[in-house]
């Protein structure tokens, strides 16, 4: 005689300072700090045998979740991260207006017993610090834009100081470069990656390690699901008698901000992506959503690439 399997769906609500945690085998409501010990004590209350199905889901909140699902995930837990606007919404369809950590726990645990997360949450060493570095050369380059952005609106002393923080700043820049690239380069899976897409006209070094850092999911997804985590998805907006434009929305707008740039470099350089973007601008399509169009069959094409190991190939967008 076997045990029944059992299915536990855990909700975690993420602060700084503590977790929260809803308890749907036991309905149990309790809180632990938000540190190692108290990930360790998380871990005690789960009793787990080998027919128990644990999914743990916690909401993104810039950052504070990590430590608790790279824990979770080293020793074993299934683990899915979710957008916290995602929770928020589904709290307000089930009419949970209220919001405390408690309530929030309990629909975060709600949610992933109804719509059952898919649990891709996998922690790497090198991936993380690639990302955390890809981060700061974003906040590095933003901060220049900002400087460069006063200077003409000033002079003297001031345009003076300007000068300096801009130096200082692109010299920073310059040594996050060498470290991104160096992270990159010592582990082979993304070295390869990296080359792989870089063999794109129109994508370069810096873009091959944002799409590295901001979109790990590349080559395991298929079509649609990797244009709806980069935001590139057309959704419908047609109702009654209502036909309306096809629209992008959500996804991951550090991987759509990174793939803009190089799509225009790509409806310039890429025979392919230029061809398929005149197609559309002589079809009627707007400029602006025939450039969306073209950065949707990119990150399509690149999935392909990285999912069979191959470069880039012109007759890839036809």
């Amino acid at each position: 005689m076997t045990t029944q399997e059992r299915k536990i769906y855990i909700g975690i609500d993420v602060s700084k300072a503590s977790l929260d945690i809803y308890n749907t085998d036991n309905v149990s409501y309790y809180q632990v700090d938000n540190s190692v010990s108290g990930i360790k004590k998380l871990m005690s209350t789960f009793k787990k045998n080998s027919n128990d199905q644990i999914l743990i889901t916690l909401e993104a909140t810039g950052g504070y979740e990590k430590l608790t699902a790279k824990t979770l995930v080293e020793h074993g837990f299934s683990v899915a991260v979710i957008n916290p606007r995602i929770i928020r919404d589904f709290a307000k369809a089930s009419g949970k207006l209220a919001k405390t950590d408690k309530i929030d726990a309990k629909i975060i645990a709600a949610y992933a017993e109804i719509m059952k997360p898919e649990s891709r949450f996998v922690f790497n060493e090198n991936h993380e610090k690639i990302t955390e570095l890809s981060t700061r050369r974003t906040q590095l380059v933003a901060m220049i834009v900002a400087e460069k952005n006063r200077l003409d609106k000033v002079n003297g002393e001031i345009k003076k100081s300007i000068l300096r923080i801009i130096k200082m700043l692109e010299k920073e820049l310059a040594e996050i470069d060498s470290k991104l690239n160096a992270s990159i380069m010592a582990d082979e899976t993304f070295a390869q990656k990296h080359a792989l897409l870089k063999s794109v006209k129109g994508i370069g070094k810096k873009t091959a390690a944002a799409l590295i850092a901001y979109l790990p999911e590349l080559g395991t997804l298929e079509e649609r699901q990797i244009a709806a985590l980069a935001g590139l998805a057309p959704f419908n907006c047609d109702s009654g008698k209502m036909r309306g434009r096809r629209m992008i929305w959500g996804g991951r707008s550090s991987v759509r901000t990174s793939l803009y740039m190089a799509t225009i470099a790509a409806t310039r350089f890429n025979k392919a992506i230029k061809t398929f973007y005149q197609r559309l601008v002589n079809a009627g399509k707007p400029k602006m959503v025939a450039l969306t169009a073209c950065m949707r069959k990119l990150i399509i094409i690149i999935n392909a690439m990285v999912k069979s190991n191959q470069p880039w190939q012109e007759n890839y967008a036809r």
